[in-house]
């Protein structure tokens, strides 16, 4: 067994206990992902996490735990075409690389400000061919492309932050979907009146001992 599918085991498990059904061959990129991060980490410092079991648990799964929440709420949606998310402050592509495997029919853009994080997200959407995979270096604020009807981020910024520097770019009736630790009561507390928290999904990450929410936000109208 390679080292690659080492890993595929307790990836699998993982995806049973969060309900996703995924192809071999959306396996086999998650893996080869995987692979690219630990072999371009040593050059581009992408994360802090070096050891591999912890990578598969603390950045791949981490970010698969989104998809049943945002497969939920993509099943309300009448977007009349492609949906795309937006994922700010995404490194090395976390959740945004997960979430172009997962959900091949949306168009995912990975928003960095640092310039080689930007080059290998595209460098991993040519080796995986993910056609609907967009590696974007600039700085949220900053971007000049099409509304989208999800935004998403990992850590990027406080809630008043990352609401504010992302809200021109969400299209009408879109949301903000953010991933958290534990849950943020002083960053939702100091967020504008005209932002609504309408949803928090605490979430369980296979592996992981740590407490996860999902904070879902929307403009008021």
């Amino acid at each position: 067994m390679t080292d690659l599918q080492a890993f595929r085991p307790a990836l699998t498990q993982a995806l049973q206990t969060l309900q996703l059904n995924l192809s071999e061959q959306q396996i086999d990129q998650l893996l080869a992902y995987q692979a690219m991060i630990q072999k371009w980490n040593k050059v581009y410092n992408l994360t802090a996490v070096r050891d591999p079991q912890a990578m598969l648990v603390q950045h791949l799964i981490d970010s698969l735990s989104l998809l049943p929440a945002l497969r939920c709420h993509i099943a309300k949606l009448d977007a009349g075409g492609p949906l795309r998310l937006m994922d700010v402050g995404s490194g090395g592509g976390l959740p945004g690389v997960v979430v172009a495997i997962c959900q091949p029919e949306m168009e995912v853009s990975c928003v960095d400000a640092v310039a080689k994080k930007a080059s290998f997200i595209k460098q991993v959407a040519a080796e995986l061919g993910l056609r609907n995979l967009l590696g974007l270096h600039s700085r949220v604020e900053a971007l000049d492309v099409p509304r989208v009807d999800i935004i998403t981020s990992r850590a990027f910024a406080s809630l008043l932050d990352f609401t504010t520097l992302t809200r021109q770019h969400l299209k009408s009736g879109a949301i903000w979907l953010a991933m958290k630790g534990q849950h943020p009561a002083e960053e939702i507390a100091a967020l504008p009146s005209d932002v609504e928290v309408f949803h928090v999904e605490q979430i369980e990450v296979p592996g992981l001992d740590a407490q996860r929410c999902l904070i879902y936000l929307r403009p008021k109208a």
